[in-house]
């Protein structure tokens, strides 16, 4: 795994050490909503890339299309899940295309 502290925004590491206790609350909660799902992991993570796209939240994009890559996603679905809301979003999900992208690619460069 590719360093978590280059993975996650500057907010969600103040998140995690600053507030403890609410951030085990919410893993708590990440954790039963995906055992809850009915998606495979592949799906899930697809969808997920999908959401933060739509929602114009790109700091969340390097740990998550990481995530999607472990589950099996090749590039290639990573962006088309960045792109699957345009109809429904709109132009914006394409903001999230060149981060999505970027994460996928060092992730190959620190494997070999």
């Amino acid at each position: 795994m590719p360093d978590f502290e280059s993975m996650v925004s500057p907010a969600y590491r103040t998140f995690l050490t600053e507030t403890p206790g609410q951030a085990e609350a919410w893993s708590v909660m990440v954790d039963g909503v995906a055992k809850a799902s009915a998606l495979d992991a592949k799906t899930a993570a697809l969808a997920y890339l999908a959401v933060l796209a739509a929602q114009r939240l790109e700091s969340g994009l390097p740990f998550h299309v990481w995530l999607a890559k472990q589950a099996g996603a090749s590039r290639e679905e990573v962006a088309s899940a960045v792109l699957v809301g345009l109809p429904a979003a709109g132009l914006c999900v394409t903001h999230a295309l060149p981060a999505a992208l970027a994460a996928y690619d060092a992730d190959s460069s620190e494997s070999r």
